[in-house]
């Protein structure tokens, strides 16, 4: 027999999002799990482990945000400016994210997220974006590019973006959040680029010949009253009830 709380969950997609870790704590910003409930979806909490985790029970798959994903992944020299998140957390994410990738399951990540899932499809990122730098050529170690001209500052605030044709947000320019100094410098295999921000950075992908695989590089999850934001967590929502 079915319980009032199966009621309410029937006919809203689970959506798995994964976790960070300090010591013995699970950690993961409330804004997300927030987000998606208000998006209409059932936030699950996935804990970091080493065990295989069932990718086919979540209808959906959400990468939060963030420290920085190790340049390890993309195969180069970690900068002093690296604050790499655990590589526990990061091997468990793309092995999670191959599991949903085969399932042709939505999946949408956010900050980090997108970072890392742009690596796991052989791209790489600029280590440090810093806008004091922007009138000096980037500088090299190693044959690394540590810093890449940019105009605005992507720590911290808001800056509008350039949303191109694609098929989830809509066209034109947005304002949006800012909290990154980590981007993207090559797009990984099958990812198409639609947002920008006005010094040429990549704000958002998507995945061709895929039902729902987008990045972004904001916090639509902290915007959640915003209309663009909003519609956007919902269509990720949505599109999620069709893999149920």
């Amino acid at each position: 027999m079915r319980t009032k709380r199966d009621k309410i969950i029937m006919g809203r997609p689970l959506i798995g999002i994964t976790t960070d870790i300090k010591g013995e704590y699970l950690r993961l910003k409330h804004y997300y799990s927030d987000a998606i409930i208000k998006a209409g979806g059932v936030p699950l909490l996935i804990p970091i482990s080493d065990n295989t985790f069932p990718a086919e029970i979540v209808n959906g798959l959400l990468i939060p945000g963030g420290a920085d994903l190790d340049p390890f992944y993309y195969n180069e020299t970690l900068m002093p400016q690296v604050k790499a998140v655990s590589r526990r957390r990061s091997d468990f994410e793309l092995s999670l994210l191959k599991k949903v990738v085969g399932l042709r399951k939505p999946i949408l990540g956010i900050c980090y997220g997108m970072q890392l899932i742009n690596v796991a499809f052989g791209g790489s990122l600029y280590q440090d974006v810093d806008p004091v730098r922007k009138k000096a050529p980037p500088r090299l170690s190693n044959g690394v590019e540590l810093q890449v001209r940019v105009e605005i500052n992507h720590r911290t605030g808001y800056h509008t973006i350039v949303i191109t044709e694609n098929r989830f947000l809509k066209k034109g320019k947005f304002s949006v959040n800012s909290t990154h100094h980590q981007a993207v410098k090559e797009l990984g295999d099958s990812l198409v680029a639609f947002a920008y921000s006005p010094d040429n950075l990549v704000e958002a992908f998507y995945m061709k010949d895929y039902p729902f695989l987008v990045g972004v590089q904001w916090h639509p999850e902290r915007l959640s009253d915003n209309e663009l934001s909003l519609n956007f967590l919902k269509s990720f929502v949505e599109a999620s009830v069709a893999s149920k």
